[in-house]
């Protein structure tokens, strides 16, 4: 497969735009190079590796790094509660709190909203669709959640994919109301989940560390929530409180170093996806969303906008 840059949809101006990538040239060579294999499977998807490279982020002298980091990638300093002068490490600006207000939340009744900032790619059958999207790599529901039920229960249903890269604000919220499960820990590999990874396989989501938590709402039947770890990610924190009922747009956790992923499922016809995040993903492009914007309306509430 031949290498291309990742292109996306700016969904404030309908602009197709060209991710940055940090060590694009890297994963160019890990994924696309037939000699990157060998240190991609030895070395780059362990997790010592990863482990590793988190507690460097987690040292003091890593904060260093921050004002070069802010200032390549444009970051909006102005929607975080600490300065840039205030952060003990790398990693503590990595998941930086944001200042109450910097995410806009459509709390309106039947509105799924997007968990985190990132790019979001929706797949609307997860057992049609997914053969096209992968080009022949087989996925498996069963595999990936790991749990024959949940496979059963999420077939034919959607997927919405929200990769964060590690330019984006790492927190993720409840993409909707409700009570909320403890989180499952599914062990596995640390590869790499940019779209220059998951185009060449997209079993990278069956294979990598990931945590599951499901979510029981009145208004979207139960959403199956997973985050998925990858190369250089040191952990994926979980803040909430297990069994306890919350609200749209509530922390749930962070990720620490690294760019990852958030996975939303949801039970056939349920949903209906907004036609924009549709079209670009029928057409395979992401769209660009922020935490708490609308991917979507329940099919119990869509009459009152029709």
């Amino acid at each position: 497969m031949e290498f291309k840059k990742i292109e996306y949809i700016d969904r404030k101006t309908g602009k197709t735009l060209v991710e940055k990538v940090p060590g694009e040239s890297f994963l160019k060579f890990l994924y696309y190079n037939p000699f990157g294999v060998l240190p991609l499977e030895l070395l780059v998807k362990r997790k010592f590796l990863s482990v590793l490279y988190g507690k460097k982020m987690d040292n003091m002298s890593s904060k260093k790094m921050i004002p070069n980091f802010v200032k390549e990638h444009s970051i909006n300093m102005e929607e975080s509660i600490k300065s840039v002068d205030e952060f003990t490490s790398f990693n503590d600006f990595f998941y930086r709190e944001l200042k109450p207000n910097s995410r806009k939340i459509d709390r309106r009744r039947g509105v799924l909203t997007s968990p985190a900032d990132g790019k979001v790619f929706v797949i609307e059958n997860v057992s049609k669709d997914t053969e096209f999207f992968v080009k022949g790599e087989k996925f498996y529901l069963e595999d990936f959640l790991k749990n024959k039920s949940l496979a059963k229960k999420y077939k034919n249903g959607i997927m919405f994919i929200i990769r964060l890269a590690p330019v984006d604000y790492h927190r993720f919220h409840f993409p909707a109301s409700g009570m909320i499960s403890k989180t499952k820990l599914i062990k596995g590999a640390y590869y790499s989940v940019s779209t220059h990874a998951i185009r060449k396989n997209f079993r990278i989501f069956c294979e990598n560390k990931r945590t599951l938590s499901t979510l029981f709402t009145d208004s979207f039947k139960d959403i199956c929530i997973l985050e998925i770890g990858a190369t250089m990610v040191g952990g994926i924190k979980q803040t909430y409180i297990p069994y306890t009922h919350v609200k749209k747009g509530d922390e749930k956790g962070y990720f620490y170093f690294g760019g990852s992923t958030v996975i939303l499922l949801l039970e056939k016809q349920s949903f209906r996806i907004d036609k924009d995040i549709l079209e670009n993903s029928r057409n395979g492009i992401e769209t660009k969303v922020f935490m708490g914007e609308r991917l979507g309306v329940s099919w119990r509430f869509r009459e009152e906008e029709d």
